[in-house]
C-alpha cells in the first residue's frame, strides 16, 4: 500500500478562513487549504511552509500544528495511507495571490462551501474552528464514498 505524507495549512482572521480552489491535479474544482506532500528530508513544519509559499504566495510567521488527520482512499487507483498534518496559521508576511495551482478566496465562518469540498471536511473543520487539537481517520472508496471515520479530541 502507497503511503503518502502531507500537510494542510488554513489561514484565519477574525471570524473567516482562507480556502483555496484547486486549478490542477488531484482535488481539481474542490476548495481547501493550502499544503501537499513532503519532500525526502522535510518535516511537516517545512513541507507546510514551502507548500504556502508555492501555492498562495505568502508564509506563515504565527501557527500552530491542530492535530493530524489520515485517509484510506485511492491516489491514481491505488490504495494509499495518507496522513496528513493540519496547521492554522493567525499571521503571515504577504497577501494570498493565485499561483499555477490555487485561486485563494476568503470565507466567512458561518458561509463555507462544504459543497465544493472534500466530503470529510464537514465532519473535522468545525473542531478545529471551535480551536480544537484532533486525531482523526477516514476511509473512503473508489469513488470517494465515506465508508467510515473516527475523530478523537486531544
Amino acid at each position: 500500500m502507497k503511503i503518502l505524507e502531507t500537510t494542510l495549512l488554513l489561514l484565519r482572521k477574525d471570524n473567516e478562513i482562507l480556502l483555496a480552489k484547486k486549478k490542477r491535479g488531484f482535488g481539481e474544482g474542490k476548495y481547501n487549504g493550502v499544503g501537499g506532500k513532503l519532500e525526502d528530508g522535510e518535516t511537516p513544519e517545512e513541507a507546510m511552509i514551502r507548500e504556502t509559499e508555492e501555492e498562495i504566495m505568502i508564509t506563515p510567521t504565527k501557527y500552530e500544528k491542530m492535530g493530524v488527520i489520515e485517509f484510506l482512499e485511492y491516489v491514481k487507483e491505488e490504495r494509499a495511507n495518507v496522513k496528513f498534518h493540519l496547521y492554522v496559521a493567525t499571521e503571515w508576511e504577504g497577501n494570498p495571490k493565485e499561483s499555477e495551482e490555487m485561486i485563494p478566496k476568503w470565507f466567512s465562518l458561518d458561509n463555507l462551501p462544504y459543497n465544493e469540498m472534500f466530503p470529510d471536511d464537514k465532519y473535522w473543520l468545525p473542531y478545529i474552528l471551535e480551536g480544537k487539537k484532533i486525531n482523526a481517520f477516514f476511509d473512503f472508496d473508489e469513488e470517494w464514498n465515506l465508508l467510515s471515520y473516527h475523530i478523537e479530541e486531544i
